[in-house]
């Protein structure tokens, strides 16, 4: 399997002066860290942490990108913008803009599509909601968004993606399923990509993404199939996420 990736996903959070005390403090804590790191920030600030992580092998991405390549799109941000940042991951159909944006299962695999196109790594986000969750349907509701992206890629582009399963009753609730749960959902999610792809077995990695922390990262990382994290709130703050990344490393 790769090795192990930590993306931290700010959210609608930041300003220049955080920003800029957040990543020195990144930076200065890399010594003995072993894994790949990415820190995916709102739009506005890509200028800003392009230049502030130039050199430092941590890689960056934005929140969200259009499924339009060019065009009259008022407020939205092609593949073609972001990779001038020198993006390397766009986070798609995150739950909160299914949620809150109203992006179907179709609009995700759209953007997931455009992404490959332009040259980004699509980190894909699925998972179940709480009524969802107690009503039986993890496995139906993870498949059906899973088979949706599938169902638009071609078998190589299988293996050019990223997918994080977020549960999104754990999503700063601070309920949290527990690893065997976790295991077990993205052992699902790495069948239905063999299928279309057999490589899918070792060569894409899914991270795990309801409110993974410092306290509680190392029970998720040791299980199979799990090839990282997503992480929120701990993103925020350069000590939580190193130790993501040092417990990631092991």
């Amino acid at each position: 399997m790769a090795r192990k990736l930590i993306v931290g996903n700010w959210k609608m959070n930041g300003s220049l002066a955080m920003n800029a005390e957040l990543l020195e403090g990144i930076k200065a804590g890399l010594a003995g860290v072993d894994c790949d790191l990415a820190v995916c920030v709102p739009f506005p600030y890509l200028a800003q942490c392009q230049h502030a992580l130039e050199g430092t092998g941590i890689a960056l991405g934005a929140e969200d990108v259009s499924a339009h390549a060019v065009g009259a799109y008022t407020g939205q941000v092609s593949t073609r913008m972001l990779l001038d940042f020198d993006c390397k991951y766009a986070i798609v159909g995150h739950s909160e803009r299914r949620e809150y944006c109203n992006e179907s299962d179709e609009l995700v695999a759209n953007k997931v599509q455009r992404a490959l196109a332009g040259g980004l790594t699509p980190i894909v986000c699925v998972g179940e909601s709480l009524k969802e969750k107690d009503a039986g349907l993890t496995e139906a509701v993870v498949s059906r968004q899973i088979n949706t992206v599938l169902s638009v890629l071609e078998e190589r582009e299988v293996c050019d993606i990223v997918v994080a399963y977020e549960p999104v009753w754990a999503i700063g609730t601070g309920k949290t399923p527990t690893p065997e749960m976790v295991k077990d959902v993205h052992a699902l999610m790495r069948e239905l990509m063999i299928r279309k792809n057999p490589d899918a077995a070792e060569r894409v990695r899914i991270l795990y993404g309801g409110s993974m922390k410092p306290s509680n990262a190392e029970e998720f990382l040791k299980m199979r199939d799990i090839d990282g994290g997503l992480i929120g709130g701990a993103a925020l703050k350069a000590s939580d996420f190193l130790k993501i990344a040092y417990l990631a490393s092991k």
